[in-house]
């Protein structure tokens, strides 16, 4: 169990997705641009390889990379299988995981996505996010934060939680704060594990750099 409060909320975090948009690097260059995050000082955030499931014959088999295969709404990651667009309560019922947009041709509206992880929340099932959560906070061009989706999954509280502004939260080895509200590593660890588990994002480095500029690594 994690004793530094950041390793427990951020560890494999970032499920990397380079050949999705907007990044949509070509096979060979996202490969590359996935090497690079792997040899960073921070790739103990790095999660799995996001890859189109009709692309798999692109990747080497000696790359030795977790991958989470994607097709037509639904991913997996190992033995676990997440869902796109499927009511809640299916997923629970199939004993599956779920999965959201907070990006792309939709945005979802602050009360969706709180509506999403409290649905998540009461029922038991793990979600992961996707598309759209490259900042840290939200940004004026309407984009949510992934910092705001994890203090949604943490503290409850979701719509207030995902209207937050910088500098809303503190994130140290001690723990993970907002307002009056503290949680410590093994509260945030058994978060991840139980309920929100990671992101997807075509950049690894991007939301990196915005967590060190706000001094949290």
């Amino acid at each position: 169990m994690p004793d530094d409060a950041r390793r427990a909320l951020l560890t494999r975090f970032f499920d990397h997705a380079p050949t999705f948009p907007p990044a949509r690097l070509a096979p060979a260059e996202a490969l590359a641009e996935d090497r690079r995050a792997r040899e960073s000082e921070h790739a103990w955030m790095l999660g799995r390889l996001v890859w189109p499931a009709a692309e798999l014959s692109e990747v080497p088999q000696d790359e030795h990379r977790a991958l989470a295969l994607v097709e037509a709404g639904v991913e997996h990651q190992g033995d676990a299988v997440y869902l796109e667009g499927v009511p809640l309560d299916e997923v629970a019922a199939r004993g599956l995981r779920a999965k959201i947009r907070c990006g792309g041709e939709h945005v979802p509206t602050v009360e969706e996505l709180a509506g999403f992880v409290r649905g998540c929340r009461e029922r038991g099932v793990v979600f992961k996010a996707t598309a759209g959560l490259h900042h840290a906070y939200p940004t004026e061009a309407g984009e949510h934060g992934f910092l705001n989706v994890l203090a949604a999954a943490v503290f409850g509280n979701e719509e207030e939680a995902l209207r937050e502004r910088a500098p809303a939260f503190a994130l140290d080895a001690a723990s993970f704060r907002w307002r009056d509200r503290e949680a410590p590593p093994t509260r945030l660890a058994d978060v991840r594990s139980s309920l929100f588990h990671s992101i997807g994002t075509c950049s690894f480095f991007e939301p990196v750099e915005e967590l060190e500029g706000l001094g949290i690594l």
